[in-house]
């Protein structure tokens, strides 16, 4: 009788924001759908928060090494045993000393695309070095869209193993919050972090120039901390704003989903998304959007969303204001976007997901 596949499973980011959120609907479904054993390698005390990680066909190993770090390869490599029969990494920094079939999630290559913003010599070098361990020794390289894809070929190289493009899928729970009759307030809405490419400063700065034509606030979803470090602008616009530019700081995900179901607009600035769910979760819960027409933004939000060049304040000022004022719109674009947002789903990309490790289980 054949043995059961034991499947190995980078989760040391299962708390992160992004690929957390990846991590945790696909191997929850994974687990679900497959009927293989794996092996958990990340935080005890984190992962075992989970109740999905409690089976007798799933094992917690303890691994401590920081991520991006040298350390984390000796670790990671010394964890795998000699039953493995499949490594999947949910991100670029794969074992690159593992014995068996190498699986690997790319969600971008930022590092790589914008080195104006990503200027430190060391991260580019250490993404440099490991994209381009991973394009030679990955069995099957999975990108969150085309354009993620073509980016890697572009920068790094078309991988010498398999490669698919598997788009990220959206969690029931924004949909069924559209359900609920969720009162619209005047307010506008960005989701994200901080990072430069995010260019949350010309969101500010549009928001600005048209203060005196909208009743609404902008809120913003994350921390104020850092934000205005380096930007003296940045700081005069909050001055003149100080009760209208709000930051939530940390929320849950019930309160997000309200928060984003309430708002009139979700904007997303980005220079670069390897994905981008925020517009996405957005379009399902009712929520109209405008977005950057850069990167994988128009693959992913199609003809559902409204487009403004990020550089360009005036274009995003212009978006905002077009989306708030004419209904006409706004109702189209929430039409398109629970249309669009339907295609989406996690169930889906779990399956995917399953394909593509059944064919390369040792």
């Amino acid at each position: 009788m054949n043995r059961r596949p034991l499947i190995y499973v980078d989760a040391r980011m299962i708390d992160a924001s992004g690929i957390g959120v990846y991590l945790k609907n696909v191997l929850s479904r994974l687990i679900s759908i497959s009927g293989w054993n794996f092996i958990v390698l990340g935080n005890q005390a984190i992962l075992s928060k989970f109740d999905w990680l409690k089976s007798e066909r799933i094992a917690i190993v303890s691994v401590s090494a920081q991520i991006y770090s040298l350390r984390e390869q000796f670790e990671l490599a010394r964890s795998i045993s000699t039953e493995a029969s499949l490594f999947w990494a949910p991100h670029y920094n794969a074992p690159l000393f593992c014995h068996v079939p190498l699986v690997v999630t790319i969600h971008d290559v930022a590092h790589l695309a914008l080195p104006d913003i990503f200027r430190s010599f060391p991260q580019k070098a250490y993404a440099k070095t490991m994209l381009t361990a991973v394009r030679w020794r990955a069995e099957h390289i999975m990108f969150d869209s085309d354009f993620t894809k073509n980016e890697f070929e572009k920068l790094v190289g078309v991988p010498a193993g398999k490669q698919s493009v598997v788009h990220l899928g959206l969690d029931d729970s924004w949909r069924d919050i559209a359900l609920r009759e969720t009162q619209k307030e005047k307010f506008i809405i960005y989701v994200g972090n901080m990072k430069p490419h995010k260019n949350v400063g010309a969101l500010v700065k549009a928001f600005d120039s048209i203060r005196d034509r909208i009743p609404h606030n902008l809120l913003i979803v994350g921390k104020r901390e850092g934000f205005l470090v380096g930007d003296h602008t940045l700081r005069e616009v909050f001055d003149r704003n100080d009760a209208r530019i709000v930051f939530t700081g940390p929320v849950s995900d019930e309160e997000l989903h309200l928060q984003v179901a309430r708002a009139e607009l979700l904007v997303l600035p980005s220079l670069y998304e390897g994905f981008g769910l925020p517009p996405l979760e957005a379009m399902a819960c009712g929520c109209p959007v405008a977005v950057s027409n850069r990167a994988s933004l128009p693959e992913i939000c199609a003809d559902a969303a409204i487009y403004f060049d990020p550089t360009d304040v005036g274009q995003i000022a212009a978006a905002i204001i077009s989306s708030l004022t004419d209904q006409d719109l706004a109702q189209h674009l929430k039409k398109r976007g629970l249309e669009r947002s339907a295609t989406f789903n996690w169930d889906s990309v779990a399956r995917n997901v399953h394909r593509i490790m059944s064919d390369h289980i040792m």
